[in-house]
């Protein structure tokens, strides 16, 4: 069920949530009724302890075809400004990279515009086998506005970023794999399974490294190489104060698995 949510689904099963976009009718368009629910379930995932990683899907289909142009198409450069300051992807996506815990895109159907600028912001991307991706901005005379243009270049590349911003092209899920711009790629009938299958494999790691391997992972892609290699350092050193750390040298030399308690 919803919940207390209008245009999204929050579910919560075995540790981790499942953030469902739910405007099928509109292939999961994103208004800011939208965006404002991705952020309060977001925060409300992240408050949760019982909660170990997150999932972002979309129903009926598809994932997100991108901005509802409808809700903004007449509004004035100040008004989207205000709208882009409240609303935009960016600000969804701020809450996706700061949380301390994995955010994955489940990705189904067509992926586009302020849809993959959100998947990309997620910290994995699973995709089925007739998935469509692409920053179609320039089609309307626009350019991505929700992060395409910084976080497409640092997935595939500044020549392959430049030419899909450029003509606006949608790939299509094999070319996007091949790219690097998604993990992997499934039949759609196993797309749940493949995101529990591979979140099994990270939830019964301890939260602590988790929270720091992400944060040390995402410092790569803002600071020169000297500068996170100390930062990494750093969070090294707090792996090392923490009972996980030692609960999980414990264990493997016992030749058990461990059991982490977020200490």
């Amino acid at each position: 069920m919803a919940g207390d949510f209008e245009t999204i689904i929050y579910e919560k099963r075995e540790g981790v949530a499942w953030i469902t976009i739910n405007r099928p009718e509109v292939r999961n368009a994103m208004n800011s009724k939208v965006r404002t629910e991705l952020k309060e379930a977001l925060k409300k995932a992240e408050a949760d302890p019982e909660v170990k990683a997150v999932v972002i899907t979309g129903a009926g289909g598809n994932f997100a075809a991108g901005a509802d142009l409808r809700e903004f198409a007449e509004l004035s450069p100040e008004e989207m400004k205000n709208w882009l300051d409240q609303y935009g992807i960016q600000t969804v996506a701020e809450i996706i990279t700061k949380m301390g815990k994995p955010v994955v895109a489940a990705v189904d159907g067509f992926c586009l515009g302020g849809g993959l600028e959100l998947a990309m912001a997620c910290d994995m991307i699973i995709a089925t086998d007739r998935a469509r991706f692409g920053q179609p901005e320039i089609r309307v005379g626009l350019i991505p506005g929700g992060g395409g243009t910084q976080r497409l270049p640092r997935l595939v590349g500044p020549h392959k970023a430049k030419e899909y911003i450029f003509t606006g092209n949608i790939i299509d899920a094999s070319e996007a794999e091949r790219i690097g711009l998604v993990n992997m790629v499934v039949p759609p009938e196993q797309l749940t399974e493949a995101v529990e299958k591979l979140l099994k494999r990270i939830v019964d790691k301890s939260p602590i490294m988790l929270k720091l391997a992400k944060e040390a992972v995402n410092a790569a892609l803002e600071l020169p190489l000297s500068k996170g290699l100390e930062y990494e350092k750093e969070l090294f050193l707090k792996c090392w104060a923490t009972e996980d750390r030692l609960e999980g040298v414990r264990a493997f030399l016992e030749k058990r698995k461990p059991v982490f308690k977020g200490r």
